[in-house]
């Protein structure tokens, strides 16, 4: 009977590190971005970069995830989340057009300000209606919040519309007088004058958007995911961690 003990007792050691180490010991979790640098975005390698690539890898592997990051332009992205085949957006809660597809997680990775800049001859604007009749800089691709769009929208304040393809030459459309104000995130813009070696611009805040995660309902298991998600956060920022994004 010894031989038989002592095989036994062997594999009741060794069971359980076999199946802790095994292929569905982590899932991987296609997360999914446009890019906004320098938060997050592709490099020329064609690699995913910037502190919240960082921080969500550091909270999706906490929670026992893999993370693989997809880059894609903001419409491909939102239909990605609307038919699953992105899993995770960590990106702005609240957007219309994909709150019956998603789940919105609670806790809050960063909060990134929309503001209104303009140069330093020009008087500080009343807003909305200090904009009426005014050229208003904006970003080609950008998808701004609601609230927002109705005021560049509305018909009564005759705003002048003027797209630029890139944040540099938003700031460079602005330095040159093509129109009065920009509408810009604060990140990017802060980017682009160190770049540029402008002065920093004085501006009014329009909007604080949070970002938090945001899970698409197609996935599997999409409430777990996003419960385990602000879990793996909270436990880290309360082990010491520091969850912030530099400024």
């Amino acid at each position: 009977m010894k031989p038989l003990l002592w095989i036994s007792f062997a594999a009741a050691l060794t069971g359980p590190c076999f199946a802790e180490s095994g292929p569905e010991s982590s899932r991987t979790l296609t997360v999914g971005y446009y890019d906004f640098p320098p938060a997050i975005y592709t490099d020329a390698q064609g690699r995913p970069q910037g502190p919240v690539v960082s921080l969500a890898r550091k909270v999706l592997e906490h929670a026992g995830y893999q993370p693989r990051f997809r880059g894609l332009p903001s419409a491909r992205l939102y239909a990605a989340l609307k038919d699953g085949t992105i899993d995770i957006w960590p990106g702005a809660p609240g957007k219309p057009e994909l709150l019956a597809d998603t789940l919105e997680g609670r806790e809050t990775l960063a909060q990134i300000s929309l503001n209104l800049y303009y140069r330093a001859d020009t008087p500080p604007p009343q807003i909305p209606e200090g904009l009426a009749g005014r050229g208003v800089i904006v970003i080609g691709g950008y998808n701004y919040w609601p609230a927002v769009n109705k005021m560049l929208h509305n018909p009564q304040l005759n705003i002048r519309l003027h797209r630029a393809s890139n944040h540099a030459s938003a700031l460079e459309m602005l330095q040159h007088r093509r129109a009065d104000y920009l509408l810009d995130y604060e990140i990017p813009v802060h980017q682009a004058l160190q770049r540029l070696g402008m002065p920093a611009l004085p501006y009014e805040t329009i909007h604080e958007m949070p970002i938090r995660f945001i899970v698409s309902r197609h996935v599997d298991d999409s409430r777990n995911i996003v419960d385990a998600l602000d879990r793996s956060y909270a436990e880290l920022a309360a082990a010491g961690e520091d969850m912030r994004l530099p400024e």
